[in-house]
């Protein structure tokens, strides 16, 4: 069986570990359950629904050139792109913009009508879609790879990264630039904590291995997200044993549930300071790793791989 990834891969110096990481170690987690199952990859470079609509020719021209089982398209843009072509049946992720964002539930729902399958990361996105066929639809998450991020001693992953030990690191889901992420409502919090020891970190050009020793470097991880579809962030914080403090965006109040240490915060700047200065009181370790081992990647990639088999 060879399925073909279709992508965006117009970031600059494009590394598709790296930037599409999710779909990455998604692909990486079925080849290691199915070694049977072969991928190749076609990556939109262009930018905007032109931009990704003008590749067709190319998708075209490399599905030519070889047999695939089906085509796996992550977001509604790389899923219109690839329904444009009718020769290879299609696999849709929605993954949380395409759905969450007016202007492209449209296109989220013409993906929906041509694809041969759906995923969709979430029940709350399900939800929020016009429409999604119950026979051809599934809910499966990206999952976490819990051989990657761990629980480890705080000071040990400290040295690694050249963290200080006597300051209180607070990690912001992303880099701070990106609106939805909202970046502003996380500073105007940790400033209301009036605590010259608190540092708040940006995510931003870490790799897969540093990103899971932050977490076990960091006392709070901070979400303040407008939207989310099934938010990494949270997931991968609490495989670690990372007390997290999130906005109720995408499917966080079902992840989190009721774990001790971990908090769902408004967006009042004064309840999220609130929330982190109860992370940050917290003596008693945050045991979340057990509460959310549905997500392990190989058993999400068993639901990934029953996709692909049900189409004929």
């Amino acid at each position: 069986m060879r399925i073909l990834i279709v992508c965006s891969g117009n970031a600059e110096n494009f590394d598709f570990k790296k930037h599409q990481a999710f779909i990455y170690d998604q692909v990486e987690a079925v080849r290691q359950i199915d070694p049977a199952i072969a991928f190749d990859y076609f990556f939109v470079t262009k930018k905007g629904i032109y931009g990704y609509l003008s590749c067709l020719s190319d998708l075209i021209n490399q599905l030519r050139g070889n047999r695939y089982h089906c085509i796996h398209a992550h977001v509604a843009l790389s899923a219109l792109l690839s329904n444009l072509q009718r020769q290879v049946p299609v696999v849709a992720t929605f993954h949380g913009s395409d759905i969450n964002f007016p202007s492209l539930r449209m296109v989220s729902l013409i993906v929906e009508l041509l694809s041969r399958k759906t995923i969709y990361i979430s029940a709350q996105l399900i939800s929020k879609a016009i429409y999604a066929n119950k026979s051809k639809r599934a809910v499966i998450p990206c999952g976490v790879d819990f051989d990657v991020f761990i629980p480890r001693s705080k000071e040990q992953s400290r040295r690694q990264l050249g963290l200080s030990a006597y300051k209180k690191y607070i990690l912001f889901s992303s880099r701070s630039g990106i609106a939805v992420k909202n970046y502003p409502l996380a500073r105007a919090a940790v400033a209301l904590l009036q605590d010259k020891t608190v540092e708040l970190i940006e995510l931003k050009n870490y790799t897969r291995e540093e990103v899971a020793l932050l977490f076990t470097a960091v006392d709070v991880a901070l979400m303040t997200s407008h939207s989310e579809g099934s938010p990494q962030f949270v997931k991968e914080a609490l495989a670690c044993n990372c007390p997290v403090v999130s906005t109720n965006v995408g499917d966080v109040q079902v992840v989190m549930g009721n774990i001790a240490g971990c908090y769902i915060t408004s967006y009042d700047a004064t309840d999220v300071a609130d929330k982190i200065r109860k992370a940050l009181a917290n003596t008693e370790p945050v045991l979340s790793r057990e509460s959310i081992r549905q997500f392990d990647n190989r058993l999400i990639a068993q639901q990934i791989r029953e996709v692909y088999c049900q189409i004929q």
